[in-house]
């Protein structure tokens, strides 16, 4: 239910619908087998689904380098079966690497989750040597079905302004690096699950090394890896009460599971980016489905994916509380600044472009405020979560979230002001963004010394003294509203202005108070 502006959602879910039925059906018709099928079918989700690079450029080599990942890693796989001391140990390497990568952005991200999930599906289809040419010819044919479709057939992203770049925090260098300490957590995480796995089964032991690497896809802190372990074991749960009901009465007929696998590959694109717990709920009816057309199936089996599944998700909590953690605090408080200094720099090009400067442009600013946004939103979701304990600090999360927002729609009018060639400039405009800048340096240097100093401080009160600008700004919004073009004067630049003042100097008190502390007594 939640929006979905310009049905992108559900065009992509489409789509991916499409390349990868598409890839599956190639596979078919070119003779493959059923597991060479299974695996370019998980190729072209995998292309799919991880590859999100700013430009379609970038994308399409994205895409072309996965089998350099991908094909070693297979070949490998399958030829460690016989050796499981050495299987285990490629595997993890394999995550540690895999984790590794997310330092060189989307590319390295793509490139290590391909790799981990080729490994995934050796095990998965018990892969052996004499199979690789036949899957790897699967994998490059459902590679190229899958962006045939996605660069050529349907290309949402061409038609779309590019995405903004919003590279993870690094933290510094060596194990003060978020993606070094992320790659070592991870390691450790597949190594509790892989042993507790293997005592649990001695054939599906991989299950649960594959519920702690998805636990670390896209989270940097403690508190997003143990929300999501939360969500994705409830999602396990659910999905596997929904394979009773769906799966096990078809019994691996062909045509109601094909139907039933395109409906679980929509809603894995659908849901994904609003909601992982229904996310997993469609993996988790995909993953039955394919285990029914390949006949093992039985409610006993997926008895046992729960037990792995929390298994691995037990390991993953263990793994960030224990090694080298990262914070919900320190990682919350980078996307803070960040998204700081993007409002600022909104404002800046903002008032540049109201000045009469051609080369001003706070769209792309705006932009890459958004996607800011939805980082914070990430990292505060612990926080906000509704079991959380923490009722002050939720509090506070909430708080901060609601004046980011405001500060998102303050720029967003003045960037739609400053669109309009015939918004004057006023004077008025620049002292306004002079006190917008002092009031993120404010709140950045701050956050960022640990202290604040009285210069900063000064600045802070000097941002708050200016509401009753604010209240005066509410002139400008009567004037407009009684007739003034919207998008002429300085008027609705410095309401705008004003608003995003107000929302600045409300941050001040949730953000430089102690984090214990009720909003109520700051």
């Amino acid at each position: 239910m939640a929006p979905d502006p310009g049905r992108l959602r559900l065009r992509t879910a489409t789509r991916a619908v499409l390349g990868i039925g598409s890839a599956v059906a190639l596979c078919g018709l070119a003779g493959h087998s059923l597991a060479a099928a299974v695996t370019g079918g998980l190729a072209a989700l995998l292309a799919l689904f991880t590859v999100t690079d700013a430009t379609v450029r970038d994308q399409v080599v994205t895409t072309a380098a996965l089998p350099a990942a991908g094909f070693p890693v297979l070949a490998v796989a399958a030829g460690l079966h016989g050796h499981p001391a050495a299987r285990d140990a490629a595997l993890l390497a394999v995550v540690g690497l895999g984790v590794y990568a997310r330092r060189w952005g989307p590319r390295g991200h793509a490139l290590g989750v391909f790799a981990f999930m080729t490994f995934f599906s050796a095990q998965f289809l018990r892969t052996t040597p004499e199979q690789l040419p036949g899957l790897y010819a699967a994998i490059a044919l459902s590679l190229a079905a899958a962006s045939a479709v996605r660069f050529g057939l349907w290309c949402l992203e061409r038609d779309a302004p590019p995405a903004p770049a919003v590279p993870p925090l690094s933290g510094g260098r060596g194990l003060s690096r978020t993606t070094t300490r992320q790659a070592v957590q991870a390691t450790t995480g597949a190594a509790l699950a892989l042993l507790a796995g293997q005592l649990l089964s001695d054939e599906r032991w991989y299950w649960a090394v594959g519920a702690t690497w998805w636990v670390f896809v896209n989270t940097t802190s403690r508190g997003e890896t143990l929300v999501r372990s939360f969500r994705r074991v409830l999602g396990t749960l659910i999905g596997l009460g929904a394979g009773v009901v769906l799966v096990v009465p078809l019994h691996g007929a062909a045509v109601p599971t094909a139907v039933l696998v395109a409906v679980c590959v929509f809603g894995i694109f659908y849901s994904a980016p609003v909601s992982y717990t229904w996310m997993m709920l469609s993996v988790t009816v995909l993953a039955g489905s394919l285990y029914g057309v390949l006949g093992v199936l039985d409610t006993g089996l997926l008895v046992l994916r729960l037990a792995e599944t929390g298994i691995g998700a037990l390991g993953a909590v263990l793994a960030v509380l224990v090694v080298l953690p990262v914070t919900t605090h320190a990682t919350t408080d980078g996307w803070i600044q960040r998204a700081l200094r993007c409002v600022h720099a909104c404002a800046e090009e903002a008032a540049a472009r109201l000045a009469g400067s051609p080369a001003a442009d706070p769209a792309p600013r705006v932009a890459e405020l958004e996607a800011l946004l939805g980082r914070v939103r990430l990292s505060l979701a612990p926080l906000v979560h509704p079991l959380s304990p923490l009722r002050a600090r939720k509090a506070r999360a909430r708080r901060v979230l609601a004046l980011l927002d405001a500060c998102a729609r303050e720029v967003r009018g003045l960037a739609a002001v400053a669109a309009d060639p015939e918004a004057s400039h006023d004077e008025r405009l620049g002292a306004a963004c002079r006190r917008v800048e002092a009031s993120v340096e404010a709140l950045t240097a701050h956050r960022s010394q640990g202290h604040r100093p009285a210069a900063h401080h000064s600045a802070v009160h000097r941002s708050q003294g200016h509401r009753s600008a604010v209240h005066r700004s509410q002139g400008h919004r009567a004037a407009v509203a009684e007739g003034a073009s919207p998008l002429t004067g300085p008027g609705p630049a410095l309401a705008h202005l004003h608003g995003l003042e107000r929302a600045l100097a409300d941050l001040a008190a949730p953000l430089h108070s102690s984090p214990r502390a009720t909003l109520a007594g700051v």
